[in-house]
């Protein structure tokens, strides 16, 4: 027997045709775009960054550790005359993590040891130039002798009324520097392992250390350091595991070349920075620095 045509059952047959061939699209669609934006990301062309490593800037004579406050602020115009921009490493640490951009000619600025300096000259040169840096303090230092002699551009370290007002700023970050492994004159030079220590007793050093410098920015100055600047470069592999696990994102070290940043956050474990030489002339240290990307 033949069926009587049915044109309510044929809208509704229609209609679920329909519904479920718009349904297919949506998804395919979705999926192309998720597809799109991960291969969009993957492609990025990496972005190279110099890194400038300063430690103290007052009046002193030049040394290899030593610049002038002339001298600093030299770098800093020619970095802003040719077109570079100081980052932060909370930047850098949201770029590879898949959010935010860099500028086109990015630049991180560094200083280690935390020199009082930092403070009362490097601040309002960075204030200046509109510019940041990140500034590694040696717990120790700040502990033992910056209360002592405090405030003397040549020679003193940071307090930890100091640090905070750094951070207050808004353009200087606090990394760590170790508490007191900042030593290269008896057997351990720096943060590295001894031969004879085990890794679990490397460990065990190492942990309770840089926990203690942690502990204490917490406390004093409401930071918790996620840059890690390895003392004289010294650096092991036994290391890495413990700096990671207690929030490092980004380690400095001594080795001098251009890094190249993409969107994995492995790449800034290792970050290659150039030693600021007070004995060089701003145009042969920025030569130097910039001769791979230019």
């Amino acid at each position: 027997m033949y069926k009587c045509f049915s044109f309510g059952s044929f809208l509704r047959k229609s209609f679920s045709a329909a519904f479920l061939l718009l349904l297919c699209a949506v998804l395919i669609f979705s999926a192309c775009s998720v597809f799109s934006s991960a291969a969009s990301k993957n492609s990025e062309k990496p972005v190279p960054l110099p890194v400038l490593m300063y430690h103290s800037v007052c009046s002193k004579p030049p040394s290899e550790y030593t610049v002038t406050p002339a001298q600093l602020e030299n770098d800093l115009s020619w970095l802003s005359t040719n077109g570079f921009t100081a980052v932060s490493a909370e930047q850098l640490i949201a770029y590879t993590h898949g959010s935010g951009e860099l500028p086109d000619k990015p630049v991180l600025i560094t200083f280690d040891d935390g020199f009082y300096n930092n403070l009362s000259i490097v601040l309002p040169l960075l204030e200046k130039y509109d510019m940041c840096a990140v500034v590694s303090i040696v717990g120790r230092y700040t502990d033992d002798y910056a209360d002592a002699d405090p405030h003397a551009d040549t020679y003193s370290y940071l307090t930890w009324k100091d640090v905070s007002e750094l951070t207050d700023s808004g353009r200087i970050e606090i990394g760590s520097h170790t508490y007191d492994l900042h030593s290269n004159t008896g057997r351990r030079q720096g943060c590295a392992r001894l031969p004879e220590e085990t890794v679990d007793e490397y460990a065990a050093i190492l942990r309770e250390d840089i926990g203690l410098l942690k502990t204490e920015l917490s406390q004093k100055c409401g930071i918790i350091p996620t840059v890690f600047a390895y003392p004289f470069g010294s650096l092991c592999k036994e290391s890495l595991p413990v700096l990671r696990d207690s929030g490092i994102l980004i380690t400095l070290t001594c080795r001098e070349g251009i890094n190249i940043i993409t969107r994995n956050p492995e790449c800034l474990y290792g970050i290659f920075r150039n030693n600021r030489s007070g004995l060089l002339s701003t145009e042969e240290y920025m030569e130097r620095l910039t001769k791979d990307i230019r």
